[in-house]
């Protein structure tokens, strides 16, 4: 095989005067570079040689890192609850993960409000609650662990008690 990249165009050379000696290659079918090799041989014989000297592959090139403010936020919001019960659902073209929803409600926490980061994070989970999405913290016992008591503590879950509670009266009321 060496040998063949070697002598590379002698090969060529000799392949194609062989395919057309045996009929494979019409001589109509001639390649047309067969005519100008014949009729102008190299001077001296065509041998590849590979360059002993290798570019230069140690370059300097120093890429910037691109950080936005919203990276220091997704890396809390995976540090405190995790990737989630669920994979990313990528089949949907329209699917947003919960991590997307979180920073979007935090970015419009902060614009809003002049709350510290710590505040505005504690009351972006609260806002998600309250919109329906569950957020479990790592380490956390799941719902169906949870007794009674532990929801009544929750003032988040109790004014969501008492809004749905609300809703079915005035729901049964009117009909």
């Amino acid at each position: 095989m060496a040998a063949i990249r070697k002598y590379f165009c002698d090969c060529m050379i000799d392949r194609v005067r062989d395919l057309m000696r045996s009929g494979v290659i019409k001589p109509q079918e001639k390649p047309i570079w067969y005519d100008v090799y014949g009729a102008f041989p190299p001077k001296r014989e065509p041998l590849h040689v590979k360059s002993l000297i290798r570019p230069c592959t140690k370059k300097d090139d120093t890429v910037p890192e691109i950080f936005y403010g919203e990276d220091a936020v997704r890396a809390r919001f995976f540090v405190l609850y995790g990737m989630g019960p669920r994979p990313f659902d990528l089949s949907k073209s329209n699917f947003v993960s919960t991590c997307q929803r979180f920073v979007e409600k935090y970015t419009e926490f902060k614009s809003y409000s002049e709350l510290d980061d710590a505040t505005a994070f504690e009351e972006t989970g609260k806002a998600l609650l309250t919109d329906g999405i569950v957020l479990r913290r790592r380490g956390a016992p799941s719902v169906r662990d949870l007794q009674p008591e532990h929801f009544l503590n929750s003032p988040v879950l109790v004014q969501q008690l008492v809004y749905v509670k609300v809703y079915f009266q005035n729901f049964i009321y009117t009909y």
